[in-house]
């Protein structure tokens, strides 16, 4: 096989961007090109369920691995792995945002079609945490749902962290002195 040429991933973005525009500037005014890339998507997304069917298990958790590759198998509706999973996944890799932010982001599963995580903002908060929180639920909902849409929504359980109490010595508090005179 002649080596191919590959797209660093910051090429692949940039083209995935450009394809958003393009075909947002299709779907205004349908036609032929449309359906032609309508039908094209419904053919590679049976090629590619073709190279699944016959790939061993190790190479289809690589495919499934793959942010690109993920992605297209989601697209076509045939990723090997259960939203739960690809949706767990997804708030792991957020996690260290979060927790550069001083809060704490957790997986708590799926009921029914709803994924479930735990969001907890940093102590020590000045006014705009509240917007934060909002902000970071905001990229959880969609990082989960970019991944499995076969969920229909995301809630974000808001937990409130407390600064641990202050330990005071019991040897400070013990005895109380009187200054001589005052007796």
């Amino acid at each position: 096989m002649a080596d191919a040429v590959r797209l660093p991933d910051p090429a692949v973005e940039a083209r995935l961007a450009r394809l958003d525009e393009v075909l947002a500037g299709l779907e205004v005014m349908p036609g032929p090109a449309l359906e032609a890339l309508r039908l094209l998507t419904e053919v590679y997304g049976e090629a590619l369920a073709r190279v699944l069917d016959g790939a061993d298990e190790a190479l289809r958790e690589r495919l499934a691995e793959d942010e690109l590759t993920g992605h297209l198998l989601v697209l076509h509706g045939i990723h090997p792995q259960a939203p739960e999973r690809r949706a767990a996944r997804a708030v792991e890799k957020l996690r260290p945002a979060v927790r550069e932010r001083g809060g704490d982001l957790e997986w708590a599963g799926v009921e029914g079609q709803v994924a479930r995580v735990r969001l907890s903002s940093g102590g020590g908060c000045g006014s705009g945490c509240g917007a934060g929180s909002a902000d970071v639920a905001e990229a959880v909902r969609a990082a989960v749902l970019a991944v499995a849409p076969e969920l229909t929504a995301v809630e974000t359980a808001q937990v409130e962290r407390t600064a641990a109490p202050a330990f005071v010595p019991l040897s400070t508090i013990g005895r109380r002195t009187v200054p001589q005179g005052a007796g």
